[in-house]
């Protein structure tokens, strides 16, 4: 586990908080994997109803550690706990909610797909930048985004690398509500506590029900982990790293 992210258990809703303020909720691999055991572990846990992730306000996460990236374009893959914490939201066993108050960026946006409620502040911003950096889209959202959105808003944010705000997240269907940034958190935790509130059995049925067997979704997310890991080797992403951490230094 790691201190970079805080779990905390009310009212039968797991609240999940990625809490890297300082480099604006950039995940690293520690914070994937504790991710990914927040969710999973939720698994036949008669506690957790419902799991609400959360970031901090400005930012909602910034992706990646472009750092991390950096190391990952040269051993070329991307590491098991990215891969878990993937799998994890692809067939979390409770629903799951999020709120999105500030930059929501690369993963930040994909894990949103997964999600079962979606709230935004108005200062949201929605983007993923893959292609930019000489990559391809990840966590399934090759074939979730365009279920979601259809095909020509999907190609906008996934490979044109669009942003987003708030209204137009609600518009293209991923975002469920837009509420002020000062309750934000606050609407979110209500709606995961009423969610948690129902009956256990019929909302996993409810869910499978409406979400289908995750098998294709997990097949997607191998697929794309395949295609990045090769792309975090070619000339394109390399270059666009050097230029990325040549503006910050």
């Amino acid at each position: 586990m790691t201190d970079l992210v805080s779990i905390d258990l009310r009212d039968g809703v797991r609240v999940v908080r990625i809490d890297r303020p300082v480099k604006k909720n950039a995940l690293t691999a520690p914070m994937y994997r504790a991710l990914a055991d927040a969710i999973a572990s939720a698994e036949g846990d008669p506690s957790v109803g419902a799991v609400l992730i959360l970031g901090h306000p400005g930012a909602f996460s910034a992706g990646n550690d472009i750092g991390e990236f950096v190391a990952a374009a040269q051993s070329g893959a991307l590491g098991e706990p990215i891969l878990a914490f993937l799998r994890a939201l692809a067939t979390a066993p409770v629903p799951l909610v999020a709120a999105v108050d500030g930059l929501a960026v690369g993963v930040g946006t994909t894990l949103l797909f997964h999600c079962d409620l979606v709230l935004a502040s108005e200062k949201a911003v929605f983007r993923t930048p893959f292609v930019d950096l000489g990559l391809i889209p990840e966590a399934g959202s090759s074939l979730i985004a365009p279920r979601i959105m259809g095909g020509p808003l999907a190609l906008e944010l996934l490979a044109g690398g669009a942003a987003f705000d708030a209204e137009k997240g609600r518009l293209a269907g991923f975002v469920n509500r837009v509420v002020p940034s000062a309750t934000i958190e606050a609407d979110a935790f209500a709606a995961a506590q009423a969610l948690a509130a129902k009956p256990r059995q019929a909302m996993a049925l409810a869910r499978r029900l409406v979400k289908g067997d995750p098998a294709d979704v997990l097949a997607r997310i191998d697929e794309e982990a395949k295609l990045f890991a090769e792309r975090l080797r070619s000339a394109e992403a390399q270059a666009a790293f050097r230029a990325f951490m040549d503006r910050k230094g």
